[in-house]
């Protein structure tokens, strides 16, 4: 039995191999589609699995939990104190470790490589310890090292710094390296899977929090988030009774927080605890909603290439229905065809998944690429990650392979195991074609039509998103804007000697051809601001219980001239305000906020945890920060050189192209502020840019499936009305040898074309309109008012390419001969 199984397979084998040998034409577009949506799928579902889906490669990742601060209205936040910290850690009675993460940016030098900005963290805790990670060479921190003084410091640096600066030599364990200026002894490697706990992330400097140089608690809220929490559950522990612990434990909290600010929202504040066995979600809060939509996308592309391959199937079968016929009357079972169709399918499957598996490894590779092209706002470092496969890419290959196999085959094989043999061999031509099998097989052809409408309608639809956020009013220029970003740590200045270094710095930048004004700035506006804190206001309607966080910049005179944002009333700052009143500059949506119609200017603001206070002098205009989705938030501008801040951000607004001055503004950084370095040079067009990074990725991505679904659709109407033609040639004969013309000839193939075209836009476009709110869901703020033109696109694409895939049929038809067609019949 299992024998004759075999040999029955490898029959069938035989037969496609065959059978596909013969059509290469088919063949290759069957293959070439698959290939393209397995492969589509394949590397979505790539990316998907390492942002959102992998474990951390640490010990039981499924027992780690991180600790979320909720505040009324603000997103979670994983941000605590070092006394919260350790308050939490000692008292908890569920967490079998907790441990602390902070971000830093080192630079770091050593005897075998120069001075460079090295991306790091400080670690807490039993930070390596509880998390199970072995070393590849040394050893890692441990709790002893973070409690030594600077002159015992260490550090562990991960294996890709390890490659890239020592050349994985094991003897550079016990070199020096220095640190911001604070020398530290390697004492080991990270193993070279682990890359942290957060995916995008990927420090190369492991040292222990509380060594010199690391952010200590201050009295200041806006300090009071240095360490990112995650902990290790107890066996036996559920989340559920670590949450009521941790809520007991955090009304102390709150209280001391209460004391420390005046508003009283932080008594709705409460202490959340959530699963992180795939680690911290910043990358995952970035990319969730459009991978998903993505995914959705390219599931769509293939099944419109099922579709297609199912209605070629389909015309083949039809084509060879005498040969099935003579099968059966010489014995052969009808499930014995309907396995021949399935093999076939299945088979073509096979051969369009490994090109497939090929495409997706460059598409990978391409979407890493461009998910990495910039600084992402809300990551505390570079995008920086790997897609590697495993298990889970390679098992949901195998299974959208076998499915995409059964379903692209299920029209055919039914067909096989349908039709009447006796009748098909007495009928032959257009007769032996059913009018089932012809519903089919233009049913088929109508759902292509519908899906590649929902998709180019979705492509539409992101496209025209990605415009309206372009073209959106920033409330700066973003034309013309040369960012760069200083480095002035290790300059060897005190505050006040580098604060008037940067006075000269701004006279000396404006001073060179093309620069029309220069400034300086904490950070950018595509940054997000540079601090935030609560506030109380001289003259307020604010209520107390919605009180929100002010964002604060520190920015130098001529700031919003340069920026390109207006100063709608009051002054701007001047280098002359240092040892004067403290002063301070709104934008509008704070004066709105805060005074409604009324005048802000004269008005006083003082910030929790500092006694003296800003007199408001001026009011600026609304510019984005950090989203460019969201409304300007409440801002407010301090000039650095009266606070004697020092600031790393300079812009200068040019009149020549940005890049034409950029080794001019070096030259002179190096001359004015000699030790200090230039860390990065952009522009503001290519920052804005990088911070819309999710919306273009999904508007390239959802247009390139889209104009590829619709190209399929077109194979699938160019295959079945080919075929057709092929079908009737003795049918369009006998028209025209009784008087049909080659327009009426062309006019009843095109008129075929566009009825399906047509019922494929009545059934796609409701599927379009439905799919654009749950675009709405996937994405979030897309444009509520484009409904209908997003529609009206893909109608007008898919009837233009209906009627251009219905074009050579049409004229092969209308060039009939009726004498030869009528002989062959």
């Amino acid at each position: 039995m299992h024998l004759r199984l075999v040999d029955e397979v490898g029959a069938d084998l035989k037969y496609t191999f065959r059978q596909l040998r013969h059509s290469p034409a088919f063949a290759a577009v069957a293959v070439l589609s698959l290939a393209l949506g397995i492969g589509a799928n394949t590397a979505i579902f790539s990316l998907i699995n390492t942002v959102m889906l992998r474990q951390l490669p640490v010990r039981e990742p499924q027992t780690l939990v991180e600790l979320l601060s909720r505040y009324p209205g603000d997103p979670d936040f994983n941000g605590f104190s070092p006394t919260f910290y350790e308050r939490f850690r000692d008292q908890n009675h569920v967490f079998a470790d907790l441990f602390g993460l902070s971000y830093a940016r080192f630079q770091a030098s050593g005897e075998r490589f120069d001075r460079e900005p090295v991306d790091g963290a400080y670690v807490a805790g039993r930070f390596f310890p509880a998390l199970g990670i072995q070393p590849a060479i040394g050893r890692l921190i441990d709790l002893p090292d973070g409690q030594t003084g600077p002159d015992a410091a260490v550090a562990v640096v991960s294996w890709s710094y390890w490659a890239r600066r020592f050349n994985l030599d094991p003897a550079m364990l016990g070199t020096r390296i220095v640190l911001d200026d604070v020398p530290v002894t390697v004492i080991g490697v990270t193993p070279r899977e682990f890359f942290g706990l957060e995916v995008g992330t990927r420090p190369e400097v492991w040292v222990p929090f509380g060594m010199k140089g690391t952010p200590q608690p201050s009295r200041r809220l806006s300090d009071q988030f240095a360490l990112k929490l995650m902990a290790r559950l107890k066996p036996d522990v559920s989340i559920d009774q670590a949450r009521a612990e941790m809520d007991v434990l955090n009304r102390s909290r709150i209280e001391e927080l209460e004391r420390m600010s005046t508003n009283p929202g932080w008594r709705q504040a409460r202490l959340g605890v959530e699963p992180a066995g795939a680690g911290f979600s910043t990358l995952r809060n970035h990319y969730d909603r459009p991978l998903l939509a993505l995914m959705t996308v390219v599931g769509l592309l293939l099944l419109i290439a099922c579709t297609n391959i199912a209605s070629l199937l389909l015309a083949r079968g039809a084509a060879n229905q005498r040969e099935m016929a003579v099968r059966v009357a010489l014995g052969a079972g009808r499930f014995r065809l309907v396995r021949q169709v399935l093999t076939e399918s299945l088979l073509l499957s096979a051969a369009g998944t490994l090109p497939g598996i090929a495409l997706a490894y460059f598409g990978v590779a391409a979407l890493v690429r461009i998910v990495t092209s910039g600084r992402m706002i809300g990551l505390p470092q570079r995008v920086d990650f790997q897609v590697q496969p495993d298990v889970q890419v390679l098992l949901f290959t195998a299974i959208v392979a076998v499915v995409t196999g059964v379903l692209f085959g299920l029209a055919p094989a039914w067909s096989a195991f349908a039709f009447a043999p006796a009748q098909s061999m007495r009928e032959s031509g257009a007769a032996a074609e059913t009018r089932s099998r012809r519903l089919v097989g233009r049913s088929l052809v109508v759902v292509q039509v519908a899906l590649s409408v929902v998709l180019l309608s979705a492509a539409a639809l992101f496209v025209a998103h990605l415009s309206s956020l372009r073209n959106v009013n920033l409330g700066f220029q973003r034309e013309s804007l040369l960012l760069v970003t200083l480095d002035p740590q290790g300059s060897g200045d005190d505050r006040a000697r580098l604060v008037a270094r940067y006075r000269d710095l701004l006279e000396r930048l404006q001073s060179i051809p093309g620069v029309r004004s220069a400034t300086v700035s904490a950070v950018t506006p595509l940054q997000g601001p540079g601090a935030a804190s609560f506030a109380r206001v001289e003259g307020s309607r604010q209520k107390p219980d919605d009180r929100r966080y002010l964002s604060l910049n520190w920015v130098g005179p001529r700031y919003f001239e340069t920026l390109g944002t207006p100063r709608i009333t009051g002054r701007d700052f001047r280098f002359d305000d240092a040892g004067r009143a403290r002063v301070a500059i709104v934008n509008l949506a704070m004066a709105r906020y805060y005074f409604g119609d009324g005048s802000p200017l004269g008005k006083h603001v003082t910030f929790d945890g500092d006694a003296a206070p800003y007199e408001i002098v001026g009011v600026a205009g609304d510019a984005k920060y950090r989203d460019l989705h969201k409304e300007a938030p409440p801002t407010v501008y301090l000039n650095s050189f009266q606070d004697g801040r020092i600031v790393s951000q300079v812009a200068l607004r040019t009149s020549v192209p940005p890049a034409a001055v950029a080794a001019d503004v070096r030259h002179v950084v190096r001359e004015v502020l000699e030790t200090a370095r230039v860390a990065n040079v952009t522009t503001m067009s290519e920052q804005v840019d990088a911070s819309i990074i999710p919306e273009r990725l999904i508007a390239a991505l959802s247009g390139f499936f889209g104009a590829l679904g619709t190209l399929l659709a077109a194979i699938g109407l160019f295959g079945l009305l080919a075929y057709a033609v092929a079908r009737r040639t003795t049918e369009i004969g006998v028209r025209m040898a009784l008087g049909a013309t080659e327009r009426d000839v062309t006019r009843m193939v095109l008129s075929n074309a566009l009825a399906l075209v047509g019922a494929g836009l009545a059934v796609g476009a409701p599927l379009a309109f439905w799919s654009q709110r749950l675009a709405r869901y996937l994405v979030g703020d897309l444009p509520v008012n484009a409904v209908a033109f997003p529609i009206g696109v893909a109608a007008a694409v898919t009837i233009a390419v209906g009627l251009l895939s219905a074009y050579v049929p049409a004229r092969r038809a209308a060039r009939v001969n009726p004498m030869d067609a009528l002989r062959r019949s």
